[in-house]
């Protein structure tokens, strides 16, 4: 039998970077309803993958009304969590947010520029506790929903066992089948050689030039306690992401020196 959470929420808002109007977060709310008495949707009006954790600042931003408990805002994750909180459900603030489901894995170096992670992080920040959502895959034609949605009880089982952390989970539910799976696996974020990042030189109809950036995943070999070889074994990776971005051992040769 699947392990199920026992935690239950009275209402729950979902976000992501990938659009109101994306499979994922139509996962989500499945998912969501299961655990939530109320389930709150403010996400982007278009996609804002990597956005991280960008706020808009120097436009207005706008709200438009999708359905019952479901809006887009024509900014970043972010500025819909914000938004979220301090406007749409100012009277009756969530117990929890959600962000994603992510189309494509959030691991390793790549973390830093994910607006899914982005907007679980500013939930966090605000006082509100947050998990970030992604589903691995290879062939874009194809991505597993339904791993994400019959395993998300598990990892949220998981995180009822564990002691509380004040940053964010960050979980990848791995390319397999449901079935497939063989366990949730608590992990660390790996690092080096995973991402390189090019710019793709491109000219429109009327003879301007205008580029396409393009991130590219290279497989590299990475600690069996990261992320990256969880999703490898077919486990669901979780890695406590925070908010601390010092690097430990170059302060402390700085101060040896």
């Amino acid at each position: 039998m699947q392990a199920q959470s026992s935690r239950r929420y009275a209402r729950a808002l979902l976000t992501n970077d990938d659009g109101v109007d994306a499979p994922g977060i139509q996962t989500l709310a499945e998912a969501a309803s299961t655990i939530a008495d109320e389930v709150w949707i403010v996400a982007p009006e278009h996609d804002q993958s990597g956005a991280s954790r960008s706020v808009g600042l120097h436009a207005p931003l706008r709200v438009l009304e999708k359905g019952p408990r479901r809006f887009a805002i024509n900014g970043t994750p972010a500025d819909c969590v914000i938004m979220g909180l301090r406007r749409i459900m100012a009277d009756a603030p969530p117990d929890i947010v959600l962000s994603g489901i992510n189309r494509g894995a959030n691991i390793g170096d790549e973390v830093g520029y994910s607006g899914t992670v982005g907007a679980a992080m500013t939930a966090r920040l605000m006082g509100v506790p947050a998990l970030a959502l992604s589903q691995a895959f290879r062939d874009p034609a194809a991505v597993r929903w339904e791993t994400a949605k019959a395993l998300l009880p598990r990892a949220l089982a998981a995180l009822d066992e564990a002691p509380a952390i004040p940053g964010v989970p960050n979980i990848n539910f791995p390319d397999v089948d449901a079935g497939e799976v063989t366990g949730v696996e608590f992990t660390r974020q790996s690092h080096g050689g995973m991402i390189s990042i090019d710019v793709e030189g491109r000219r429109d109809m009327r003879g301007r030039d205008y580029a396409w950036l393009s991130f590219r995943r290279h497989p590299s070999e990475q600690p069996d306690d990261s992320d990256v070889a969880a999703l490898r074994r077919k486990a669901v990776s979780i890695t406590p992401l925070g908010f601390d971005l010092t690097d430990a051992a170059a302060l402390k040769a700085l101060r040896g020196a």
